[in-house]
């Protein structure tokens, strides 16, 4: 029988985790499935998917009719719901964070309120709550990694809390994360405290990047870098990523027992139907790294994807494809900041609706 094609990407030391969550793939084990048969390693959830997740199905009525008897606020509310569902995620993926390199991969993601993405303290103040009330050792909280949102990594890493730094876009943003993760840690060791199991990820997001260039490529007769420019970022941010976690303040850090912050490439559907739909998970496979994903991606992947180390390939093209932005004109800085605003935006609108429709349905309990 034929290697199950996403599971030949761990060949190349790249984790597959799902980028999707409710309560009926907990339920009706075919999250247990996707870890068994396809390798799948860990998952992410974000404002948008609990969206979807809570408004398309009856699975949640039962627990908002018995938490509105508590909770506070709808968000209180919202989070109670969250928190259920990560915990059991959680303790699907126990057996594959236990493995034998206990803490390489077996993570579930819960995002702290898209609210709060501009604000630190309370960004901090959340992420600690989150993470006493999921209590699993095998949960990461997400935190957008904007200005404001670097600080509050910093504090939580030193906390003790693992962290998934999301909504990733451009290069200099992510060397700043990767500097709040390390600053973090070493204000651990200052205190005296365990570094070990403490793990990070830095979402790095490609296919919106691609979405905002592409248009402005055919102005500039750009067009056979349409698709490009998204990858050519990513296998810049891994040589970033090589760089930091090579260094002489790194392998202080190493030496006493931390794990390097690994890149995530997010946002990997193709949003492009003349793209291949395994387009952007072909173009990133390579060691160290996590690739998250959609089901409909992972199943594309399933049928007709290709494994390949491809990260550190054509390096120098990715280099050059910048390069022609910035001669173009194109200022991808500006670009991978608007991203940002906009991406906060993206979040903020389904986790309005969200929390618009667990205040209808507690009307009608």
């Amino acid at each position: 029988m034929a290697t199950n094609k996403v599971k030949q990407i761990h060949n190349f030391g790249q984790s597959i985790w799902l980028d999707f969550i409710d309560r009926e793939i907990i339920s009706s084990g075919n999250l247990k499935k996707l870890i068994d048969e396809d390798g799948i390693r860990g998952v992410t959830s974000n404002p948008a998917i609990f969206e979807k997740a809570i408004t398309s199905s009856a699975d949640y009525d039962e627990d908002i009719k018995t938490l509105s008897k508590d909770a506070k606020t709808t968000e209180e509310l919202f989070f109670g719901l969250a928190v259920k569902d990560i915990q059991h995620a959680a303790d699907v993926f126990s057996g594959v964070y236990n493995e034998e390199v206990k803490g390489a991969d077996g993570y579930v993601s819960l995002e702290v309120s898209p609210f709060l993405a501009l604000k630190t303290e309370e960004t901090a103040a959340q992420a600690k709550e989150l993470w006493a009330k999921v209590d699993r050792e095998n949960v990461m909280i997400k935190i957008p990694g904007t200005k404001p949102g670097l600080p509050a990594i910093q504090q939580s890493i030193a906390a003790g809390i693992n962290i998934n730094v999301t909504l990733l876009f451009g290069l200099p943003r992510y060397e700043e994360v990767t500097d709040a993760y390390i600053s973090g840690l070493e204000e651990r060791v200052a205190k005296g405290e365990s570094i070990e199991n403490i793990a990070s990820v830095a979402s790095f997001f490609l296919s919106r990047i691609d979405v905002m260039v592409d248009p402005m490529l055919d102005e500039k007769g750009l067009g056979d870098l349409k698709g490009e420019v998204a990858i050519a970022s990513a296998k810049k941010a891994y040589e970033i990523y090589k760089r930091v976690f090579n260094s002489e303040r790194w392998k202080k850090l190493e030496a006493k027992g931390a794990r390097p912050q690994r890149l995530l490439w997010a946002s990997t559907s193709s949003k492009n139907p003349d793209f291949k739909d395994t387009k952007y998970v072909e173009a990133l496979i390579g060691p160290d790294t996590v690739d998250t994903a959609p089901l409909e991606t992972i199943e594309a992947f399933r049928d007709h994807g290709v494994a390949a180390n491809t990260l550190e390939e054509g390096m120098d093209k990715a280099t050059e494809t910048l390069e022609k932005l910035k001669q173009a004109g194109i200022n991808i800085d500006e670009i991978t900041q608007k991203l940002e605003d906009e991406g906060i935006e993206k979040f903020n609108k389904p986790f309005e609706k969200l929390l618009k429709a667990i205040e209808d349905q507690q009307k009608k309990a």
